[in-house]
């Protein structure tokens, strides 16, 4: 039986993985289709130096410990509206400079101030929480 090959995947593939995937598949179907297609990079060095710097990011996130978001409040500190992603994102953008995709954070329901705990995937081997103060303006 053949040896199986790691790539990593550039994009989406249907029952294989999603982009940013450090998948094991056999070696011809590597050579012959996901490498020519563009749909994968053979894992090298550098990738993985890639995957070491999300995890340094994870831990950039952590360090930070607590993003704020602000809205708009009405009396009994209830929410016009609620928190989203795209919220979160923003938040985590202005405060490291760094840009998250907003669909691979995951929000609870937030319709009042506080403070909430909120995951950011950055890759499928590492998901950060962060803390996220939601107050009023």
């Amino acid at each position: 039986m053949a040896k199986r090959v790691q790539v990593v995947l550039s994009e989406d593939v249907l029952s294989l993985g999603k982009d940013g995937d450090l998948v094991d598949v056999a070696p011809g179907y590597a050579r012959n289709f996901l490498v020519p297609t563009g749909k994968a990079v053979p894992v090298t060095a550098s990738v993985l130096r890639q995957v070491e710097h999300r995890l340094a990011f994870r831990t950039a996130l952590d360090t930070i410990g607590r993003f704020t978001v602000k809205k708009q409040t009405g009396g009994d500190d209830g929410l016009f509206g609620t928190v989203t992603n795209g919220d979160v994102a923003e938040a985590i953008e202005a405060a490291t400079k760094k840009e998250v995709d907003r669909r691979d954070i995951t929000v609870p329901e937030i319709h009042r101030t506080g403070t909430y705990k909120v995951q950011v995937k950055l890759h499928p081997e590492v998901v950060a929480e962060i803390n996220l103060e939601v107050a009023s303006f």
